[in-house]
């Protein structure tokens, strides 16, 4: 069993608990249910702004501890600050050291949009997201079939949200890309199998993603240098965390490549 099948597995078990305690009837009372969402698109569609989608990640299955110790108020609100586009948070408690409160109080202190990082499986998560205060969910297509990633972004979309869909290869590409149901392409450069990294797969598959998707590059992005290279081959959005969060202050990290640029 690779360490991602082990994150699903246990995601399922989660989502389980998590939907016996909380239930859809509690989570559709949040004021942030009738809130309407920031485009992520838009955000990083802008000239003005520089693509960086800025993460906050306690940790790793592949690094393990980056950051204990940085607080989400300080280094989300110093990533806006920097220049970020956009902000990323995991949620994900087991593997990642996340939890829905750093989502939601990334909220409280920025007005910009938010992608909720975690391993989707349920709808019950997208609505989820929407109560927890995120403007846009991450579907992983190596973990969901072509129906899945329809009937989540579907609702997503329905909820107002936008759906950042997780590509690998060029299979997975056309398998589950959907455009009823996803509105920006992100290329995952991190084998999820064994945590390999390349920059060369964003390279790759650039010419595979349909323009009319935002196309994001994700994992192993640590400079300027990059960021420059794959705005060349079409890339807007650039979603960096252990760059910046392997610093004691991740946002001045974050305002030292956004200087750079």
């Amino acid at each position: 069993m690779t360490i991602l099948d082990k994150i699903i597995a246990h995601k399922r078990r989660e989502v389980a608990e998590r939907q016996s305690l909380v239930p859809l009837k509690k989570l559709e009372q949040s004021l942030y249910m009738e809130a309407r969402p920031l485009s992520l698109r838009h955000y990083l569609l802008r000239d003005d702004l520089s693509g960086i989608i800025a993460e906050f990640k306690r940790k790793s299955p592949s690094k393990g501890v980056i950051n204990a110790y940085a607080p989400v108020e300080r280094t989300t609100l110093g990533y806006m600050q920097a220049g970020a586009s956009a902000l990323s948070v995991l949620t994900d408690t087991e593997f990642f050291g996340g939890k829905n409160e750093d989502l939601t109080t990334a909220r409280r202190y920025n007005f910009c949009p938010i992608l909720r990082k975690d391993f989707v499986v349920e709808e019950y998560q997208i609505i989820e997201a929407k109560s927890i205060g995120a403007d846009a969910v991450l579907l992983i297509a190596a973990v969901l079939s072509g129906e899945q990633v329809l009937r989540l972004g579907r609702l997503a979309k329905s909820l107002g949200m936008e759906v950042l869909l997780e590509i690998h290869n060029e299979a997975e590409l056309t398998d589950t890309l959907h455009p009823d149901a996803v509105s920006l392409v992100g290329v995952n450069n991190r084998n999820l199998h064994d945590f390999a990294v390349s920059l060369d797969t964003s390279g790759e598959l650039a010419r595979q993603i349909p323009d009319e998707y935002v196309k994001v590059t994700e994992s192993g992005l640590n400079s300027a240098a990059d960021i420059k290279n794959l705005r060349e081959v079409g890339y807007r959005g650039f979603l960096m965390g252990e760059a910046f969060m392997r610093h004691a202050r991740p946002e001045q990290a974050c305002a030292a490549l956004v200087q750079q640029l």
